[in-house]
């Protein structure tokens, strides 16, 4: 009976044990599951995080908005010729370049060189050459600089003994500088963007002139409000205009974060600095601008309800990035656009040069522009998340891809504000933006008017002497608006 008991005993034991290794060992299992689940969570994590930092790693100016001065030595974005074998400098047969001879009435000086014997038989030589062979050299003269002092008298009337003294002609009064010197001072800072003690220096050196750094922020001060009323008239005929190109870049006012924004045409070209890369910039930026709009993708843009052009010079570097994705599908994707992209860029060259109308250009397209619009469509259902979106972002704005086919005067890329911005972006390099409020009022009314000055052709430093000189002389401010013969 006491072994019945016991072998019962050991039964239940073992039978509790078993089910208790049971739990353990399910309980067990369930938590290496989980961890596993988790781990393989991690791990893929990682990877996306690994494969963004590559991608990362591997933007450029090529594949991304990175301007080309951020490349990295070495890394093969920027393509070496091969050696051509030839020596430096001119080739055999390519045409001379001479330089221009001035006009004779323009002429200084002439100094007649005749040779007085004959260097064969040594008689002497007489009369005149009708032809003689001119060589011309050019000389700048020493600058003295033209000091005027004006000598205020104080006199006293023989009536009532009351003493006068004369006061400062008009023009004059609080002014230590003419409006020429004032005008050169500002286009060394403005202009070719020469910090503060650089043109200090230029001042002595070359011209005679010391100017304390505080006289110079002061004549920056003067011109930029006499640019003031130009700039605001070229601004609103910007606004105008059948065709712009807007643009934005990075500027810096005192410690904080600013923007310097663009609007341009090809006769004018208008400069904001606003402390906001917003809709609200935007907005002031293009005013009641109407026309065919050239813009990259930036979503402040979008607040603009008329003919958008957007810049297939940007949508290359995309697509660019898109083709070295390692994903084999969102890679393929990629190169089928990058491929279509650079084949409609080429034949558009066609249409630049000359050589087709805006209507072949058309026809040549048709089928380019179903394939790219079908490759976007791929794109936007791509499992790759990165392609997804940058597909079904530019398919928000299909109708703006092709305004350039059908607009005269419209054209593909933004390279139009590109260009005039780079000097912009050389100018906060060197100079770090601005210090204050009044400085980047300078900055963006002196870019404007030098941009547009130069897209005119018309000399820079005259409309500076001149609009400076029109001021002491109660003249209206000279215009910079195009002429007849820039007008769009």
């Amino acid at each position: 009976m006491d072994e019945t008991r016991e072998g019962k005993i050991f039964s239940l034991t073992r039978e509790a044990f078993e089910t208790l290794s049971r739990d353990y060992l399910f309980e067990l299992f369930l938590r290496q599951a989980r961890l596993i689940e988790s781990q393989a969570e991690q791990i893929r994590r990682l990877e996306e995080k690994v494969a963004a930092l590559e991608e990362r790693l591997g933007m450029n100016s090529r594949n991304s908005s990175k301007p080309p001065s951020s490349d990295l030595p070495g890394n093969g974005v920027r393509m070496k010729r091969e050696p051509s074998g030839r020596k430096p400098g001119g080739q055999p047969g390519h045409s001379q370049m001479l330089r221009a001879l001035v006009p004779l009435e323009d002429v200084d000086k002439v100094v007649a060189v005749k040779p007085e014997r004959c260097e064969h038989c040594q008689k002497p030589l007489h009369g005149e050459d009708p032809a003689p062979h001119r060589h011309q050299v050019t000389e700048i003269p020493k600058v003295k600089p033209e000091v005027k002092e004006y000598q205020l008298h104080t006199l006293t009337c023989e009536g009532c003994g009351h003493q006068t003294t004369a006061s400062l002609p008009d023009g004059v009064r609080g002014r230590y500088f003419g409006p020429r010197l004032e005008s050169i001072a500002a286009l060394l800072t403005g202009a070719y963007h020469l910090s503060k003690r650089a043109a200090q220096e230029i001042l002595c050196d070359l011209f005679g002139v010391k100017m304390s750094l505080g006289a110079l922020s002061g004549c920056e001060e003067r011109v930029g409000a006499l640019l003031e009323g130009p700039v605001g008239e070229a601004h609103s005929w910007v606004q105008e205009q059948a065709t712009a190109h807007a643009d934005e870049t990075g500027w810096k006012e005192g410690k904080h974060r600013a923007w310097l924004w663009e609007l341009a045409t090809k006769s004018v070209t208008v400069f904001l600095v606003r402390a906001r890369r917003t809709k609200e910039a935007a907005r002031e930026l293009l005013g009641r601008f109407s026309g065919v709009l050239h813009t990259d993708r930036y979503g402040a843009y979008n607040i603009y309800k008329g003919l958008r052009q957007l810049c297939w010079a940007h949508l290359l570097r995309d697509f660019t990035a898109l083709s070295e994705y390692l994903d084999p599908e969102a890679g393929r994707i990629g190169k089928d656009l990058f491929r279509r992209a650079r084949r409609l860029l080429r034949l558009w060259h066609k249409v630049r040069d000359g050589t087709w109308n805006r209507e072949q250009y058309q026809l040549a397209t048709v089928r380019l522009r179903g394939d790219i619009e079908r490759s976007l469509q791929e794109g936007a259902c791509c499992p790759h998340k990165k392609m997804r979106r940058v597909c079904r972002r530019i398919l928000k704005h299909a109708d703006s891809l092709w305004t350039f086919t059908r607009i005269e005067g419209a054209e593909p890329t933004n390279n139009a504000a590109e260009r005039p911005i780079r000097p912009a972006v050389l100018w906060r390099r060197k100079s770090f933006g601005t210090q204050s409020a009044r400085g980047s009022r300078f900055v963006e009314r002196m870019l404007t008017a030098t941009t547009t000055l130069r897209q005119q052709g018309r000399n820079v430093a005259d409309y500076m002497a001149e609009i400076c000189a029109a001021s002491v002389e109660g003249r209206p401010a000279p215009s910079l608006l195009p002429m007849a013969k820039f007008s769009e």
